[in-house]
C-alpha cells in the first residue's frame, strides 16, 4: 500500500508527464531507479527480443534517457593521450556531444558537439561524458564535465552554456544534472574544488551555490570525492535535497542551497571517503552507501544540524565495493554490489535477509524496480532480473555479449541499455 501511494505521489507531482512513458533522467521519474511500468520483458539475448541495436561511436558509462519518440544520450570521442589500464591520469576528449535517436528504429535525429582540447584528468574505465543528460520535455540538458553545461531544445537548438570551471579528479566525474521545478541542480564534484550549483533552467544564470568542503586534497589524499547524483525528496511541508559528499549524506533546502542537516557514516576503516551511488529515500528514511568497502546507514530525514547521534537508525561501517545505487521497494533495499552479490536489508533495521550469493560479476550499474522485477547489467553485459522480495529469487539471467557499465532505462514498453558499442531496446513488441 505505502508503495502505491508513494508513485500515485510522484505522479501528482510531476503533472503525470514525466510517468507516462518518460524516463527524463538517470534512474527514471523520481531519480530513484522506480518504474510503474508492467509486462516488460525478462528474457533476451543478443538476437532475441531485440527490437533494435544501433552502433555508438565510442565506448561511454553515461545511461540513456527517454521523452517521448526520443532518446538522448551523452558521448565522448577523439580521444588523445589516455591514461593506462589501471591508473588515472591527464587525458582528453576533443569531441563532447549529446545524441539524439528515434525511439521507433534507434536512427540519429541529431547530434551537438562541443569541442574541448585541453587535458583533464579520469580512469580509463570512466570515459568522459560518464553523466547523464536529463530533460523535462522541453530542453535537455548534459555535463561536459571541464567543458560545462550545455542545454538544448529537443531539436538540438542550442539554448545556453555555463561554464563550470576545471573539474581534476584522478578518476573523472560522473555526476548527472537533475532538473527540479525551475531549476537545473548539478554536483561539481569530485576534486579540491566541489561544489553544489543550482541554474535558471531556461537562461543558465546561476541561482544559488554552494561550496562543498573536504575535497580531494593534492597528494595525500587524491582519490576521495563523492560521484553521485542529488535526489530530491517531499519531507512534510517541505522538500529536500539529499546529496552524498565525502564521509557524510547532507540534505540542503533545493529552492536556496543551505545545508540543513548531514549524517556521518561513509568512511572505510582506511579512513577514506569516497561516495559513487546516490541515496535512496522511503517513509521518512534515506539510505546510502558508500564506495570502496565503505559504510551504509539509513538515517530519519527532517533534522537539523548533525543528526548522526539523533536520526541514524542502523549503520554497516564496512561493506563490499559498491559503485551503483541501491533502490527501495516496500519496507526492503536491494543493492548489487560491484562484486555481483546481490543483497536485500530490512528498510527500518538493516537486517540483511538474502544469502550472500553471487548472481553475475562485477557491475557498475545501479538497480531499477518494474512489476516487482529488480533489473541490473553487469559489466560484461549480462542483465540479472531478481524477484523484489525479501525471499531471494533469481528470475533471468541475459547477456548482450558486450560491455556495460551504464543503468538500464525503461520506457513505454522497452528497456534500453547502453553498451560500449551500441544502444540496445529489447522488447517484446513486434
Amino acid at each position: 500500500m505505502r508503495m502505491c501511494l508513494r508513485v500515485l505521489f510522484l505522479w501528482l507531482a510531476l503533472g503525470g508527464a514525466a510517468l507516462a512513458g518518460n524516463w527524463p533522467t538517470w534512474r527514471g521519474p523520481d531519480g530513484q531507479g522506480h518504474s510503474p511500468e508492467k509486462n516488460l520483458p525478462i528474457k533476451w539475448g543478443p538476437t532475441e527480443n531485440v527490437r533494435w541495436k544501433v552502433p555508438l561511436p565510442d565506448e561511454g558509462n553515461s545511461s540513456p534517457i527517454v521523452w517521448g519518440d526520443r532518446i538522448f544520450l551523452t558521448q565522448a570521442t577523439d580521444k588523445v593521450d589516455w591514461p593506462p589500464p589501471g591508473g588515472g591520469g591527464p587525458a582528453s576528449a576533443h569531441k563532447r556531444m549529446v545524441m539524439c535517436f528515434h525511439r521507433a528504429d534507434g536512427r540519429l535525429l541529431w547530434q551537438r558537439e562541443t569541442i574541448y582540447k585541453e587535458k583533464e584528468s579520469t580512469h580509463p574505465t570512466n570515459p568522459f561524458c560518464s553523466a547523464s543528460p536529463v530533460t523535462d520535455g522541453e530542453r535537455v540538458i548534459a555535463s561536459h564535465g571541464s567543458a560545462g553545461l550545455v542545454c538544448y531544445d529537443l531539436d538540438g537548438k542550442e539554448q545556453w552554456r555555463y561554464d563550470v570551471g576545471k573539474l581534476e579528479h584522478i578518476w573523472g566525474n560522473a555526476s548527472s544534472p537533475i532538473i527540479h521545478g525551475d531549476l537545473c541542480i548539478f554536483w561539481a564534484g569530485p576534486g579540491e574544488r566541489q561544489f553544489l550549483v543550482a541554474l535558471n533552467k531556461r537562461t543558465g544564470e546561476k541561482v544559488w551555490q554552494h561550496d562543498e568542503p573536504g575535497g580531494a586534497s593534492g597528494k595525500s589524499r587524491p582519490w576521495i570525492g563523492s560521484w553521485s547524483t542529488p535526489v530530491i525528496v517531499r519531507v512534510g511541508d517541505h522538500e529536500e535535497l539529499l546529496l552524498p559528499v565525502p564521509g557524510k549524506l547532507k540534505a540542503f533546502d533545493p529552492k536556496t542551497g543551505k545545508e540543513l542537516w548531514s549524517c556521518d557514516g561513509l568512511v572505510t576503516t582506511g579512513k577514506d571517503e569516497l561516495a559513487y551511488g546516490s541515496a535512496v529515500y522511503a517513509d521518512g528514511i534515506a539510505v546510502v552507501m558508500g564506495g570502496f568497502h565503505g559504510g551504509a546507514f539509513a538515517v530519519r530525514v527532517g533534522g537539523k544540524g548533525d543528526v548522526t547521534r539523533t536520526h541514524r537508525l542502523w549503520y554497516h561501517p564496512r561493506n563490499p565495493q559498491r559503485i551503483g545505487s541501491p533502490v527501495i521497494v516496500g519496507e526492503h533495499v536491494y543493492i548489487l554490489n560491484e562484486n555481483g552479490q546481490a543483497q536485500c536489508f530490512e528498510l527500518k533495521t538493516g537486517k540483511e535477509l538474502w544469502p550472500q550469493e553471487r548472481v553475475t560479476g562485477s557491475t557498475w550499474g545501479s538497480m531499477v524496480v518494474a512489476d516487482g522485477k529488480l533489473y541490473v547489467t553487469s559489466r560484461a553485459g549480462e542483465t540479472v532480473v531478481l524477484a523484489a522480495s525479501p525471499k531471494f529469487e533469481l528470475l533471468a539471467k541475459n547477456s548482450i555479449n558486450e560491455p556495460v557499465y551504464a543503468s538500464l532505462a525503461i520506457s513505454d514498453g522497452d528497456l534500453f541499455i547502453r553498451s560500449y558499442k551500441h544502444l540496445w531496446c529489447i522488447s517484446n513488441k513486434k
